[in-house]
């Protein structure tokens, strides 16, 4: 059921074609827009409030401690969840989630704003993930690779880092998580975005498209769109969705798969919208840092699990978990790259390490495992109503 909406509805029903009509129309138009005058005096002046109230707080921690120590992401998600359940129209709940984001993302980068790095170029869906999980009060910083990002959130010189784990239609991101194998980062926080890819173009037809660029995962993404409208094209891969926007603007003969925020910024037309195979198609990111997070009441752990030898090790690193009643959302496995055929599993569960069921659960697998790591505690993501959608 679509949750109820109240809003103020000013009193129209005496306008008509009538002088008397018209002006009575002026009348409560005039009235609307004082209301609205009245309202954004009081929305700035709580605005400015909290501010006060975040300065209050960095003055309680103290002025020595960095950006990464005022933004808990613990903190963060049980504010946005409150936001969903109070929100009762008309206003979407990713529309709410939006606003709520950036003024916490302006209370935060008062004195000096979070540094951020994420794999780019500039244009890519993770840095709209960026400003989807921090807003735009941050110094965000596009690097060439995954492992650059890692490399600098372990090496303190970002506070965290953003990077693409995988897409619910093309599935892992394996250099993600062969990441997780050679560093000592934790997740901080995951997001959840809806992908919608573009084609980009200054072609006038599809006809006159002879070549069409993007990375390898958005060409799977549209495989069968592609089949459909440009089989004639040749599909080139490169090393972003940014990088084929950047090929494809001054070629009018080539287009390029990419968001609206790419388009934007090469400027190049939108000549067909959303033309991913699945309208869900949604991209999970993980948030990079260097701490374990108290629990925010939703949480998810990730575990790094290496099995002892012999049969059945796999089914012995799991079941505890079923033993003490803790949901797997997700398992995988990597080549350990110590010895062939030698493999680590990730494992995502539900709830944290502080959870009895889980710490009892982790007892156990480490005890008969040969190695657990504990990767990261940290929120679900909070994902709203998108515009139009109904519960």
């Amino acid at each position: 059921m679509p949750r109820p909406w109240k809003r103020w509805r000013p009193s129209l029903s005496s306008c008509g074609n009538s002088k008397d009509g018209s002006d009575k129309a002026k009348i409560d138009l005039d009235e609307i827009r004082r209301r609205i005058d009245a309202l954004d005096e009081r929305i700035q002046a709580l605005i400015a409030e909290r501010a006060g109230l975040a300065q209050a707080v960095r003055s309680a921690k103290g002025e020595a401690a960095t950006p990464a120590e005022y933004y808990r992401p613990d903190r963060e998600a049980q504010v946005l969840r409150r936001v969903i359940e109070r929100n009762e129209g008309p206003l979407a709940d990713s529309v709410m989630l939006r606003v709520f984001r950036e003024i916490m993302s302006a209370c935060l980068a008062q004195q000096e704003p979070l540094r951020v790095a994420y794999l780019g170029p500039e244009g890519t869906f993770t840095q709209q993930a960026v400003f989807a999980q921090f807003g735009h009060s941050v110094s965000a910083s596009a690097e060439t690779g995954i492992d650059e990002v890692f490399r600098r959130v372990q090496g303190g010189e970002v506070d965290f880092g953003v990077v693409p784990v995988e897409n619910s239609s093309q599935g892992i991101v394996t250099h993600t998580l062969d990441m997780f194998m050679h560093s000592d980062v934790r997740i901080a926080a995951e997001v959840e975005l809806r992908i919608h890819q573009h084609l980009l173009t200054r072609a006038r037809s599809l006809d006159d498209i002879e070549r069409v660029y993007a990375h390898q995962q958005s060409l799977a993404q549209c495989r069968m769109w592609l089949a459909g409208h440009l089989e004639h094209a040749e599909l080139i891969a490169v090393s972003s969705n940014a990088e084929a926007a950047r090929r494809v603007r001054n070629a009018p003969d080539a287009a390029a798969i990419a968001g609206r925020n790419a388009a934007e910024i090469y400027g190049i037309p939108v000549l067909f919208a959303n033309i991913e195979d699945h309208a869900d198609n949604t991209t999970r990111f993980l948030v990079l840092g260097r701490e374990l997070l108290p629990p925010s009441g939703e949480d998810k752990t990730t575990l790094m699990v290496a099995g002892l030898d012999g049969p059945g090790a796999l089914f012995d690193l799991i079941e505890p978990l079923s033993k003490h009643g803790v949901n797997m959302t997700r398992i995988e496995s990597r080549p350990s790259r110590e010895r062939r055929w030698d493999y680590v599993f990730f494992i995502d569960v539900e709830g944290h390490v502080d959870d009895p069921g889980l710490k009892d659960a982790l007892a156990e697998i480490e005890s008969r495992a040969a190695q657990v790591r504990i990767l990261g505690c940290y929120p679900r993501a909070v994902v709203g109503r998108l515009p139009g959608e109904r519960e």
